[in-house]
């Protein structure tokens, strides 16, 4: 099949499986005679597989790893539970992370009622006194505001 059509099959965009295939996760493919690559059932299930763990969030670093397991099917497969576990620690710190995001962002939401001018806007307000460097609603004072943080360091 020609580049297209697997593209076509697995989701994928063209120009990611000519990355894919420069970065070696993907074998260079057979070119017919007129110079086409040529890709077969191989290139559709590793490209498969590829798709799969990037839907699942993982590096090229992790995916290049993984697929050097593939490879080598009698190697022990305690490192891949330490990659899957390590994966899993930082979803969880990042699940961790966006729920601070939307408690700051509900905060700031509750700060401005509707009907309001924007010279009135309580959202507005808040995010002009974190400019300045000020406590707002969404990083009360010492509670991770970047200028907050970046003043307090300054005057150490």
């Amino acid at each position: 099949m020609r580049v297209s059509e697997l593209g076509r099959a697995t989701g994928v965009d063209v120009e990611t499986i000519r990355y894919y295939e420069k970065e070696g996760l993907l074998p260079a493919p057979a070119r017919a005679a007129n110079g086409y690559r040529h890709y077969d059932e191989a290139h559709l299930e590793r490209l498969t597989f590829i798709r799969h763990c990037r839907a699942l969030d993982m590096s090229l670093a992790e995916i290049r790893h993984l697929l050097d397991f593939v490879a080598h099917p009698q190697a022990d497969c305690g490192e891949i539970n330490r990659l899957v576990d390590e994966h899993l620690e930082r979803v969880r710190a990042r699940l961790k992370s966006l729920n601070a995001l939307e408690n700051q962002l509900v905060a700031l939401r509750a700060s401005c009622g509707t009907g309001h001018v924007a010279a009135d806007c309580g959202i507005l307000h808040e995010l002009e006194a974190a400019a300045h460097g000020e406590a707002c609603v969404c990083h009360p004072a010492g509670k991770g505001h970047p200028a907050v943080i970046t003043r307090k360091a300054k005057e150490r």
